[in-house]
């Protein structure tokens, strides 16, 4: 049975390598046999990230610079992986943004900055919308099929309560989640599905991992509110992800397409 997931001889791509949930991603597809482009929009932090897992884990992780709203970027980045590893067997299509202004990103909707709603949509459903498509074309060059997972959110499929963010703060910041957000984490869903449709004759899988909440700096207030709302009775963590992108991107999961798979503690049960 293990077999099934190993990733020995594979090439995978990260995108939002660099983050709090993408560091974990490259770490745990490398762990499993993966030779892994840790992809970031920052030099510094791809740099960083790659040499700070290299070195704790003897592995060959290889930074990208990459703007995944450019195309000239995208098609730059994928040569670059291709020329270092050969090929792209697997693609976690994780990238994603908030507004560099916090205070705008929370804006109430009545509200909301029309920019400020673009500049997040060309990250998180235009940037998929652009990697999907140029590794699409290396996979489809390859012949050999490929897997493709893409992050949306609990958010992108139920609403956001939103009694939980009276009091809630990230990073001293008062927060909600913006309607963006959630119109951006549902339309990757809808990206993932149509393109598995599109390309299973290829034998190119393509599914949607979709997290819960994940602690990552929240304040009590907020973290509590989320647990009560939540049949396991807490936020995420984000090594908690890792069995189920192992899952998607190997063999364990070769008749499995067009899938959302959601781990939540069981929110969205309700």
């Amino acid at each position: 049975m293990s077999e099934l997931f190993d990733l020995a001889g594979k090439v995978a791509v990260v995108t939002g390598g660099a983050g709090i949930l993408g560091r974990g991603f490259c770490q745990v597809l490398a762990a499993h046999g993966a030779r892994v482009a840790l992809v970031d929009v920052s030099e510094a932090s791809a740099r960083e990230a790659a040499e700070t897992l290299n070195a704790a884990d003897g592995t060959d992780i290889f930074p990208v610079v990459c703007d995944v709203s450019d195309p000239h970027s995208v098609k730059s980045m994928v040569e670059a992986v291709v020329k270092r590893f050969g090929r792209i067997d697997i693609l976690h299509n994780n990238a994603a943004t908030k507004s560099r202004d916090l205070l705008a990103f929370f804006e109430p909707f009545e509200t909301y900055s029309a920019d400020v709603w673009r500049e997040i949509m060309s990250v998180n459903i235009d940037g998929m919308f652009l990697v999907a498509q140029a590794v699409g074309k290396q996979m489809l060059a390859q012949g050999s099929g490929g897997s493709m997972i893409q992050t949306a959110s609990i958010y992108g499929v139920v609403a956001p309560d939103q009694r939980i963010y009276e009091g809630s703060q990230y990073m001293g910041v008062a927060i909600n989640t913006p309607a963006v957000y959630s119109a951006s984490k549902a339309a990757v869903i809808g990206l993932a599905k149509y393109l598995a449709t599109y390309w299973a004759s290829h034998n190119i899988r393509v599914n949607v991992l979709t997290p819960g909440g994940i602690e990552s700096g929240q304040n009590d207030v907020f973290r509590q509110r989320y647990s009560n709302r939540v049949p396991l009775g807490r936020m995420g963590r984000d090594n908690e992800l890792h069995g189920a992108l192992i899952f998607l991107a190997s063999d364990a999961s070769s008749y499995v397409t067009g899938q959302n798979v959601i781990v939540d503690g069981g929110m969205s049960c309700w």
